[in-house]
């Protein structure tokens, strides 16, 4: 028996490796070049990325290898009558089938701390790297296309010249309700204040419009930009999908003082009008933002109370995708690995997928409990339980 179990790991195991090495280093360039297009990085920054990418792209790669691993292992062995020899032998098809469920157990712990690591420490330092690099970002972007923007901050030059600005056109609108302030000058140079959390902007020779307000400066001024408005990344995320697993506890006991904090403001308002008689503050119409607020955290609450139980249903689909291949590939005797493997990944993409996204988007809703997340992994684990009676019992 141990014979059969080393044979079994040991050809999963080099399907799995070689299979997961490839998809990840696909799925890595794919990421790489979908930031560079996105920031415009230069090769450095590039370079500087890959640790953070990869396991954002391992995180994805690890269920769907796990699967094809056991599709083409159990679908060869089954083909070459190897799992008849073993049952005319008087061995169950349980003793090569318990071997993968045992890897698919350790594959799945790796892969919610995989889920973990990507959406906080990964993303993290996705957003670190370009926001230190955003100097380089602005000025390889403005050397190729002269111009540079984002949602609040918009730079346009004739020319640049090693790190001077030939004619900049610097407009920058720190609110939606505020006019915009544009600076036209003679040059000007951009110096990253990482520290500060600014992009320093040294203006020569110019002038600056302000709504109805003009002013020229023929000599030097100096203004300093947030970088959150400079950089296409946020320099802090606030979603409940880049908190790390540790601190879930504590976010959801702010997350419920926060509550509290704004129920008792919207409270007190009402009080207050109500005992200086403004009854008219307290009709739904004046109170509507005060109850759109109080939705939008108990919102926020719900996808922190959600998150964890979506990060463990998925690293635990690599266990749930095993018990439904190692069976259905031995039923289909199949030698040919890529036809197994979308025999078998086709149930699951129209079954699993969609169960697991309806779980996640009403638990976020607060519709259902967000244990619901595991709809689609139970379904697939009784599946798979029902096609392994079969197996056993032919």
């Amino acid at each position: 028996m141990k014979i059969i179990s080393r044979y079994v790991l040991s050809e999963l195991l080099q399907v799995f490796l070689v299979a997961l090495t490839a998809l990840t280093l696909f799925m890595l360039v794919v990421g790489l070049v979908k930031e560079a297009q996105q920031q415009g990085l230069g090769l450095l920054q590039i370079l500087m990325l890959v640790p953070y990418v990869l396991p954002e792209a391992m995180r994805f790669a690890v269920p769907g290898t796990m699967l094809f691993a056991v599709a083409s292992v159990f679908g060869r062995m089954s083909a070459s009558n190897e799992v008849t020899a073993l049952k005319a032998a008087g061995v169950t098809p349980l003793a090569l089938i318990w071997p993968a469920a045992a890897l698919a157990i350790v594959v799945s712990f790796v892969s919610v701390w995989l889920n973990d690591v990507a959406v906080s420490w990964g993303r993290d330092g996705v957003r670190r790297v370009v926001i230190n690099s955003v100097e380089e970002i602005i000025y390889g972007r403005l050397r190729q296309q002269r111009s540079y923007s984002t949602a609040q901050i918009s730079i346009n030059v004739k020319a640049v010249d090693g790190r001077r600005l030939i004619r900049p056109t610097l407009t920058f609108q720190s609110d939606a309700n505020a006019a915009p302030a544009t600076v036209s000058a003679a040059e000007a140079e951009l110096r990253a204040n990482a520290a500060n959390g600014t992009l320093v902007v040294t203006f020569r020779d110019g002038t600056l419009h302000m709504g109805d307000y003009t002013a020229s400066f023929p000599d030097t001024i100096v203004r300093e930009v947030p970088l959150d408005a400079v950089s296409r990344k946020s320099t802090v995320s606030t979603s409940p999908s880049e908190i790390a697993m540790a601190d879930f506890g504590k976010a959801r006991r702010e997350q419920v003082a926060r509550i509290d904090r704004v129920q008792q403001v919207a409270a007190g308002r009402t009080a207050l009008a109500i005992v200086t008689g403004h009854m008219e503050l307290t009709t739904p119409a004046c109170t509507e933002g005060e109850r759109q607020s109080i939705a939008y955290e108990r919102g926020r609450l719900n996808r922190i109370i959600m998150e964890p139980w979506r990060r463990w249903a998925n690293g635990f689909s690599c266990l749930c995708f095993v018990l439904v291949g190692a069976p259905m590939a031995i039923r289909m005797r199949n030698a040919d690995f890529l036809t197994s493997f979308f025999l078998c990944f086709l149930p699951i993409l129209v079954v699993y997928y969609p169960l697991f996204m309806l779980g996640v988007d009403q638990a976020k809703r607060g519709a259902v409990p967000p244990a619901a997340v595991w709809m689609g992994n139970l379904l697939i684990a009784l599946w798979g339980w029902w096609l392994l009676r079969s197996v056993v019992r032919r």
